[in-house]
């Protein structure tokens, strides 16, 4: 049987979670695009697509997706468009509707976070981490960077959360409250094995908002794993990964391969 020169891999709805507000009212689009944002998908803008389709660029629990409107406008498939070649024809839209411009804006509302600084401060790659204190992840990714970090060719902003156990937030708490809260987390990194740091005795109120706060902004962000890492690529675009990096992701992250 002969192959459509396009095909489009599609996603089951069922897998779809509630999420925010779209960027384009429910009321301004097709019916069948508009039964997709009840399923918690965020339409941002619409795209120019191939095969007399109309494509719409969206986000799921914060990540870019394509939806892609028939002629007819009677039927809306979520999913990637792939190319007679294999290319992916749904990233560049996404690109630069959807990522770069979130990602811009992230970085913004991540700088002014209250983040710990693991690096030199000369450093020149800046990567910014969302770090649960209890997360093996986090703790593969701190062992991972150790010779970008120790070279002192990266500098990695912890964004300290509690979300994974009940002691996550103490304990997040009490390296924020620490008279050296770098110090304070390179030992719960280096502790954590036999549990992590310590938790404080008399944790601040202030570092238990500043905790509150950054798990305030992670789920505003539509961020749901730790780690998540923001970081700039070659072309100075925003990039965020969720969970452990694997492969060629890691020395994309870090910017260089390994000293």
């Amino acid at each position: 049987m002969k192959r459509s020169p396009r095909a489009l891999l599609t996603l089951s709805l069922a897998t779809l979670a509630t999420s925010a507000s779209a960027d384009i009212s429910p009321d301004e689009l097709p019916d069948p695009v508009a039964a997709i944002t009840g399923h918690g998908v965020e339409v941002i803008d619409t795209f120019n697509a191939p095969g007399n389709l109309t494509g719409y660029a969206a986000t799921l629990r914060g990540k870019p997706v394509a939806i892609y409107l028939t002629e007819d406008g009677q039927q809306a498939i979520l999913g990637t468009m792939i190319g007679a070649q294999g290319e992916d024809l749904s990233a560049e839209p996404l690109e630069r509707i959807v990522s770069g411009p979130q990602g811009e804006k992230a970085w913004e509302q991540v700088e002014s976070a209250d983040w710990v600084r693991d690096g030199s401060e000369d450093a020149e790659v800046i990567i910014y981490e969302f770090t649960d204190p209890n997360c093996p992840y986090c703790h593969q990714f701190w062992q991972q960077a150790r010779p970008w970090v120790n070279a002192g060719k990266v500098q990695i902003r912890h964004i300290l959360v509690g979300i994974l156990k009940q002691d996550s937030a103490p304990k997040a708490a009490t390296i924020l409250a620490a008279d050296d809260p770098s110090a304070a987390l390179n030992r719960s990194e280096r502790n954590y094995d036999q549990g992590g740091i310590e938790v404080a005795d008399n944790i601040p109120d202030t570092a238990r908002q500043k905790v509150a706060d950054n798990n305030a902004l992670m789920k505003s962000l539509g961020y749901f794993a730790t780690p998540t890492i923001l970081y700039k690529k070659a072309n100075g675009d925003v990039s965020v990964k969720q969970g452990l990096p694997q492969g060629n992701e890691v020395t994309e992250i870090f910017g260089s391969p390994k000293p």
